[in-house]
């Protein structure tokens, strides 16, 4: 069986690459197709001998730039030579649903979501970009092509996946089909739950607006109580400025040292909508309760009054009552069973459920056509 796997874009480490990194290690010697791809951000998890790029990646680019590439992508996920393969398993978060496959091959695509700035964030999104009276005219009219392609596109797709029940509603919504859940892997073995904690409140994040960490910077700057944010990103020199001295930005961690700030934080916060959300079930198999926005996948993770509370409007004054509410629950959490419902996630569930849908997907190729 020839494997091959298709992913949007290799130039930052996020969730959605820790699931191609879980896919490829079950599958050694599958390349990936990608359309850009940083050697220097990613090389180290996703070497350059297994990756194949799009015509794309030969543009010379400004840091950012691939965000306004949008109008190229599609053709450039076309344009991908995917003969000889038995599957496909795109892994997609807006584009490579669309890679062109022949009569062969069957296209299992791991949605982590339909393109959200082309439906449901469109217009959250032209606002964060601030292109002016111009340049919203001329984003609206490309987005209104790029839908009706990505629409068009998602019937290439034979077998569909969502990463979570609010992508499979989504998938439901902007593409009428049906797709089977598979929660996300993660490595819940690798954390211990101890019980104990130094007094900090964690956030691991990307630093994107999107995230919503000002939320959360402007609450602790208020409450004096101790922030922690990993990450980086094009919003870190705007939290920086807009950060109190009891918030401390760490920037990038390796997986290791990341490990040890879960374990020994207090609670995690994840101001923040997100169609699954890996960092917040590491955060419990650790044993600490998660506070979250009420809305997205960690409504499906996260079990108010259990392993954490929910906060309903994103504003400072709805989280800083959930999480005094966390605060009054602190003692009754049990920090066991907050790991033990972690497992549920785990890399293995994620493995065997992968490898069932492939192995089944094969079967029906190869029965005799009558």
């Amino acid at each position: 069986m020839k494997i091959a796997f298709v992913h949007d874009f290799l130039i930052r480490l996020g969730g959605a690459e820790r699931v191609l990194k879980v896919l490829m290690d079950m599958y050694p010697d599958a390349p990936v197709y990608t359309l850009l791809y940083d050697e220097s951000k990613v090389g180290d998890i996703f070497p350059k001998e297994r990756v194949i790029t799009s015509g794309l990646q030969k543009i010379p680019r400004l840091p950012g730039m691939h965000k306004f590439m949008f109008p190229f992508m599609p053709g450039a996920v076309e344009n991908f030579d995917l003969e000889g393969f038995d599957v496909v398993l795109s892994s997609s978060s807006a584009y490579v649903h669309g890679v062109v496959t022949n009569l062969d091959t069957t296209h299992i695509c791991y949605y982590h979501s339909p393109m959200r700035y082309a439906w449901d964030y469109t217009h959250e999104y032209l606002k964060e970009q601030n292109l002016g009276a111009i340049g919203d005219f001329f984003v609206s009219n490309m987005m209104h092509k790029v839908r009706q392609w990505d629409f068009l596109a998602s019937d290439r797709v034979d077998l569909p996946i969502a990463n979570s029940k609010t992508v499979q509603n989504r998938i439901r919504k902007y593409y009428r089909r049906e797709a089977e859940i598979i929660y996300p892997p993660v490595d819940t073995e690798k954390f211990e739950a101890h019980g104990k904690n130094e007094g900090y409140f964690l956030i691991v994040s990307n630093l994107t607006p999107y995230k919503k960490v000002d939320l959360a910077v402007e609450l602790f700057n208020r409450l004096g109580k101790r922030l922690i944010i990993i990450g980086d990103g094009p919003e870190m020199a705007r939290l920086k400025r807009l950060a109190a001295k009891n918030v401390d930005f760490l920037g990038y961690k390796s997986d290791e040292v990341t490990k040890e700030y879960f374990e020994n934080c207090r609670a995690f916060i994840f101001p923040g909508e997100e169609d699954f959300g890996i960092a917040p079930i590491e955060a419990m198999a650790c044993g600490k309760p998660v506070l979250a926005y009420r809305k997205g996948g960690l409504t499906e993770t996260v079990i108010e009054g259990e392993t954490g509370e929910f906060f309903n409007e994103q504003t400072v004054e709805s989280m800083e009552a959930a999480l005094t509410q966390l605060l009054i629950n602190e003692k009754t959490y049990n920090p066991k069973e907050i790991a033990k419902h972690a497992k549920k996630y785990s890399r293995e569930n994620f493995e065997k459920s992968i490898k069932k849908v492939i192995e089944s997907a094969i079967m029906q190729a190869n029965k005799p056509k009558k």
